[in-house]
């Protein structure tokens, strides 16, 4: 190894050691940096093109190298100018400003949150931070959003119910949907009865006559107005020839019904020998009914 010692002449002193002028050059091109402003990189002396042509950062709005004269302002792996520095959409610069990124974009606030920031589902208003967010089924609304569909009032941590697409308090759901007595108009809330396509209470669904509770019971309808069998019977059968009784057919009960008189199965029987003649060969007597054997027999007696 040959050193050259300095005896006289120009030379340069840099990097606290002493150099030949000549050979103070630039680690990439070999110019001469005496007299020149250079750059230190991994202790070897750049001159300011060499170093911006090989390590300055390239500018991601304009695409142009940052210089060693402008402030190089980084984000993710990405570079800008200071005055390149601006918001995607409103350009407005965001040195010293609250920015956001959106798919490798840069935004101010406002313009963040107007593009990409979540919405209320009931006033379409971004929600800002701290704002207190009601969720339900992967919608949102703010606080004082989450409101009845009927009355409007904020619902809060009260209880509500869905329907549809909306929700509702309890009392506005009930007093719009829930299923309400025919006859009191009240909410059914459990059980009820169900008469021509109407909902009851069980205690409300009574006799027309008497007000006796049906549910459970046997009843007919005369007018569309419900009866018990009895004031049924009472007010509007027909009444055996025999024993007198209503004949109401309730549960399935037959009857028999001969010029404009009319008998229980069971009582359609002979006057004088009690056989049934449901199904048979009968002969009237006066308010009587003979089988034809009896009525033979009598009209034998009669004549002899």
């Amino acid at each position: 190894m040959f050193i050259k010692l300095i005896f006289a002449g120009e030379y340069t002193k840099a990097m606290n050691k002493d150099w030949h002028s000549d050979h103070f050059c630039c680690w990439q091109c070999d110019q001469t940096l005496t007299g020149q402003r250079y750059i230190m990189r991994d202790e070897q002396p750049y001159c300011i093109k060499c170093y911006e042509d090989v390590f300055a950062n390239q500018c991601d709005e304009c695409a142009k190298p940052i210089g060693i004269d402008s402030k190089d302002l980084s984000y993710k792996d990405k570079h800008w100018h200071e005055h390149c520095f601006l918001c995607s959409m409103c350009k407005i610069s965001l040195v010293d400003m609250p920015f956001g990124s959106k798919n490798d974009r840069i935004f101010c606030s406002n313009c963040y949150d107007q593009a990409f920031a979540t919405r209320c589902d009931g006033c379409n208003e971004i929600f800002r931070a701290g704002m207190k967010k009601m969720e339900y089924k992967g919608k949102q609304w703010h606080d004082k959003c989450f409101c009845c569909a009927h009355c409007k009032v904020a619902i809060g941590t009260k209880s509500f119910i869905p329907k549809n697409d909306d929700v509702f308090c309890g009392p506005c759901y009930e007093e719009k949907f829930a299923t309400r007595c025919s006859k009191c108009k009240k909410v059914i809330t459990a059980g009820g009865v169900t008469y021509k396509n109407e909902p009851w209470h069980r205690e409300c669904f009574c006799c027309t006559n008497c007000n006796s509770s049906l549910a459970g019971q046997r009843f007919t309808s005369k007018d569309e107005k419900p009866y018990c069998a009895n004031c049924y019977g009472d007010l509007f059968a027909k009444r055996c020839n025999a024993c007198t009784k209503p004949i109401t057919g309730i549960g399935g009960a037959k009857f028999i019904s001969f010029e404009d008189r009319h008998w229980h199965n069971d009582c359609f029987i002979c006057a004088q020998c009690t056989t049934s003649l449901v199904g048979k060969g009968f002969i009237t007597d006066g308010h009587e009914i003979l089988c034809p054997e009896c009525a033979k027999a009598r009209l034998m007696a009669a004549n002899s």
